[in-house]
């Protein structure tokens, strides 16, 4: 996990510091994962093991044009967020819609700590962070936390 900023945070067992907010940036190839407060976060790429490639619908043809979903990557990225007390989805297509649906399905316990699900571009690292950073103060004031 690669360190943004700032030293802040609680540790965990493991050593690494741990952040109530976390900040899911996915598409179909890499997830970057941001676990973050005010002024620290870490990053974790969590990347794809499909080989992927531009599809694209032909007339007349049977398939959607669509490539299969990716479980075992869903899967990790929802372990990448599992301990977050508070989540944040974006991406630029389907990925992020697929991931909540895993989650949904799977693991409602997480499913119950996504705050939204938004369509963002590819945004720069700092750019995601301020714009999640925004969003939770806005979102904190609306909810309680409740630290365990």
């Amino acid at each position: 996990m690669a360190r943004i900023a700032g030293t802040r945070g609680r540790r965990n067992d493991g050593g690494m510091t741990t952040h109530y907010h976390a900040l899911v940036w996915i598409d179909h190839r890499v997830a970057k994962v941001f676990h973050f407060s005010a002024d620290d976060s870490q990053r974790e790429t969590v990347n794809s093991t499909h080989s992927h490639q531009n599809l694209h619908h032909k007339a007349n043809s049977v398939d959607s044009g669509h490539a299969p979903v990716d479980k075992d990557y869903l899967e990790r990225v929802a372990k990448a967020i599992a301990n977050a007390g508070a989540i944040l989805v974006v991406g630029p297509g389907s990925a992020k819609t697929e991931l909540h649906t895993h989650i949904t399905k799977l693991h409602p316990q997480i499913a119950a700590k996504i705050s939204a699900v938004e369509t963002i571009d590819h945004p720069s690292d700092g750019a995601l962070l301020a714009h999640a950073r925004r969003f939770f103060k806005a979102d904190d004031r609306m909810r309680s936390q409740i630290h365990g």
